[in-house]
């Protein structure tokens, strides 16, 4: 699809879709993922809303940078493409490290120019040395994902395609819709993968979350394979949240239809 480019520090510039007419919706995609993956939603959600994709720095078509990559450059890089676009009382939906970028817009800028929130199956601490805590996996796996596997463009390769088919996509896929997902991981450099990762995995965002949660409407998305953890967690921090639970990391994209409708309902509910 066609988009704009907009920018966000000196030469710098952000790839955005922005279609429709509407009250806005604005999607942040995960960790080396593009607008594309959200393709289902634009078609959807862009007949009654106006809605917004980003290409965060060093993703997709946006520029390739070796400075900013890391979560807190990417919440001022948000907050500068909606003030750029004019965006007022938007739902702002993050999906994997997107939801770091939405909590980070969320601790610099508080409600400014957003009505609501999306989290969609992200922890806002990754890391815990409590068992009971929703985490993304082991310290040991983790650090062997940075030191081992972001080395190389056949390190990341190999890495995504097996977390793809592990844990983000619960059919069976074709050759061509598994090249065309890696392919979209790929348009980020393996040494700047690893500088979103480090920071992704160090993030600590649970303040910023319970703040969130008991400020605006929020819906968080779980998937099935830790939805136990992830529904006590969410709901130890607050109560006031809507937690629904569906599918794999990348329910969005397999599901679209249920996802949608579930996002649909939380936006006419607020």
């Amino acid at each position: 699809m066609s988009g704009k480019y907009i920018e966000v520090d000196s030469g710098v510039e952000l790839f955005v879709q922005d279609v429709g007419e509407g009250d806005p919706i604005v999607f942040i995609p995960g960790f080396t993922f593009t607008t594309e993956v959200f393709d289902k939603q634009v078609e959807y959600f862009s007949k009654t809303n106006r809605v917004i994709v980003i290409d965060p720095r060093s993703h997709g078509r946006s520029t390739i940078t070796v400075h900013g990559n890391d979560y807190v450059t990417h919440g001022a890089d948000l907050a500068s493409v909606l003030q750029q676009l004019e965006v007022r009382d938007a739902t702002l939906v993050g999906w994997s490290f997107g939801c770091l970028t939405a909590w980070e817009y969320f601790k610099e800028y508080g409600t400014d120019g957003i009505k609501s929130m999306v989290l969609v199956d992200m922890p806002p601490k990754s890391l815990s040395a409590d068992p009971e805590d929703w985490v993304e996996g082991a310290l040991d796996d983790i650090a062997a994902i940075y030191n081992n596997s972001l080395r190389t463009p056949q390190g990341q390769r190999e890495f995504i395609k097996a977390y793809i088919t592990g844990v983000m996509v619960q059919r069976d896929m074709s050759e061509a819709e598994l090249t065309w997902l890696v392919e979209q991981s790929m348009k980020t450099p393996y040494y700047i993968a690893g500088n979103l990762f480090a920071s992704g995995m160090f993030a600590d965002y649970r303040k910023e979350a319970k703040q969130a949660y008991e400020t605006l409407p929020t819906l968080t998305v779980v998937a099935d394979h830790w939805a136990e953890t992830a529904v006590e967690f969410t709901k130890f921090l607050s109560l006031d949240t809507r937690v629904e639970i569906l599918g794999g990391h990348m329910m969005f994209w397999e599901h679209a239809e249920k996802f949608n409708r579930i996002l649909e309902d939380f936006i006419k509910s607020n």
